[in-house]
């Protein structure tokens, strides 16, 4: 399996090769530079050999000093010594028969110069003579020499600038390809971190379940199955809170639930005692109209219990069409119970609205809802609850603030739920939907009934806003999309 580090230390590689490479290159250009300028210095040494070759040649033919002749025959000899040493450097600045010719020249001025030595002083005439052929073989010998010199001189300036032409070609080459290796390394690398980083942001979004990269590198591997790991936690202990909620929320139903039970339970005792004394010589009709009561208020038990039962049932989820009067109805004959003499209680609802989703959810949200209004009125106000179609809006209202997963195509059914109560202070309002957050005194609530609302909505593929101020009152806008007779059912928008 590929990895991240692999790529990277592979991308050292190449570029630690690159810089070998150039180096080798410059080192290389630099010796044969270094071989040049050496052949130049010997070249140099041959001309300055001549040169005085020819000075020493000038004093002796004006002094006739022995001591000039020494010096004379040492730098004929350094000049021969220094053509035969070097044939290879010679021969890169001119012809083999030129040096051969400079060779037998440099024979010829000795020999003259040997001649010239040992011809009597007396003979005058004679000594003029092979001083002026010492003359022409020196002036030649200096002329080869200047020219080598020269040619010598121009070879190095052109190795040097194709040195300088090559060093820069090189670096440029470097450049572009340190470019290229970075773009590819960075594309290597970066091009799994970014599809991370999108995953990610999808997650968050709520568009995505788990990562699903499809990068065959071991840390990106390794990162998405802990990512995923740990999703698949939350979501568990996200189930766990929510039944946790659902089993505190039912414990505060049970109080109001077993006195609505009482009320029928109550009739029911009373009808049967009067039916008991009046058994024998009462009236068959007022019998039956006793009965027909007692029927009447079992029923109303037996509806009080199955709601209840509904609500309590943990199962997995489920879509399907829920008709948001008989909700709204039956959550509000949950909470009958709990709501205070003075506070009013008023719903409306369009008739036929009605969304897709899991009724046991939906009934929890609308009454963590209607139980927050409760508490915020303390005792004294009204709780109004509407639902009915609408076309989905991008712009929010003025002061609400919440999100979801709302598809601004097609028709929703917004759910508004209202109270007058005391309101949520504008610097809290943005944390309302944060888990473990919560305005009442420590130990009166749990944080979680509007964190979970929130997640309900989102499963639905829904959305929910919030609008409220200090002391005037609170609503909650909720809107799910529409029911329809050919929508997919049975499982959550994300998993259809």
């Amino acid at each position: 399996m590929d990895s991240l580090r692999q790529k990277i230390t592979l991308g050292y590689y190449v570029i630690g090769t690159l810089v070998v490479g150039l180096s080798l290159f410059a080192f290389v250009e630099l010796r044969l530079i270094e071989q040049k300028t050496l052949a130049g210095a010997r070249i140099s040494e041959f001309f300055d050999a001549t040169l005085e070759m020819r000075r020493f040649e000038k004093n002796l033919f004006l002094y006739h000093q022995d001591a000039d002749w020494g010096e004379h025959a040492a730098f004929v000899g350094l000049a021969k010594q220094i053509l035969r040493d070097n044939p290879g450097e010679f021969a890169l600045l001119a012809a083999p028969d030129k040096i051969a010719a400079l060779s037998g020249e440099l024979d010829r001025y000795a020999q003259l110069m040997a001649d010239y030595r040992g011809l009597p002083e007396t003979a005058p005439g004679s000594a003029a003579q092979s001083e002026n052929a010492i003359r022409g073989a020196g002036k030649k010998i200096v002329t080869i020499a200047e020219e080598l010199a020269s040619t010598e001189r121009g070879a190095l300036r052109g190795a040097l600038e194709q040195h300088r032409i090559k060093l820069v070609f090189s670096i440029a080459v470097l450049i572009v390809l340190f470019v290229v290796a970075g773009q590819v390394l960075s594309r290597m690398v970066t091009r799994p971190l970014k599809r991370l980083e999108d995953s990610m942001e999808a997650i968050a979004g709520g568009r995505l379940a788990h990562l699903d990269i499809g990068s065959g590198d071991r840390e990106i591997v390794s990162l998405t199955e802990a990512f995923n790991h740990v999703m698949q936690e939350l979501d568990l202990r996200q189930k766990h809170l929510l039944r946790s909620e659902k089993l505190a929320s039912l414990g505060t139903l049970l109080s109001g639930v077993a006195h609505e039970l009482n009320n029928p339970l109550s009739n029911i005792s009373s009808s049967c005692q009067i039916l008991l004394e009046d058994m024998d010589d009462g009236d068959p009709e007022f019998n039956r109209e006793m009965l027909a009561q007692i029927d009447s208020e079992t029923l109303r038990a037996r509806n009080i219990v199955r709601t209840l039962l509904d609500f309590s049932r943990d199962r997995a989820f489920r879509r399907e069409r829920v008709d948001l009067a008989e909700l709204i109805g039956a959550t509000l004959s949950l909470v009958k119970g709990q709501i205070p003499t003075r506070v009013a209680v008023t719903s409306e609802v369009a008739p036929g609205a009605a969304v897709a989703g899991d009724r046991q959810r939906l009934q929890q949200v609308l009454l963590n809802l209607v139980q927050n209004a409760l508490e915020a009125l303390e005792g004294a106000g009204e709780i109004v609850i509407r639902a009915g179609l609408a076309r989905f809006s991008e712009e929010r209202g003025a002061g609400f603030v919440g999100g979801g997963q709302c598809d601004p195509s097609g028709e929703h059914v917004l759910i508004e739920v209202r109270d007058n109560g005391h309101g949520i202070p504008a610097e809290l309002l943005e944390r309302v939907f944060d888990p473990f957050f919560t305005t009442k005194d420590v130990g009166k609530g749990s944080g979680l009934g509007l964190f979970i609302v929130h997640e309900i909505i989102e499963e639905h593929g829904g959305c929910i806003e919030v609008q409220s101020a200090a002391e005037r009152g609170t609503t909650f806008l909720i809107r799910l999309p529409q029911y329809h007779h050919e929508e997919a059912l049975h499982a959550p928008p994300g998993q259809q």
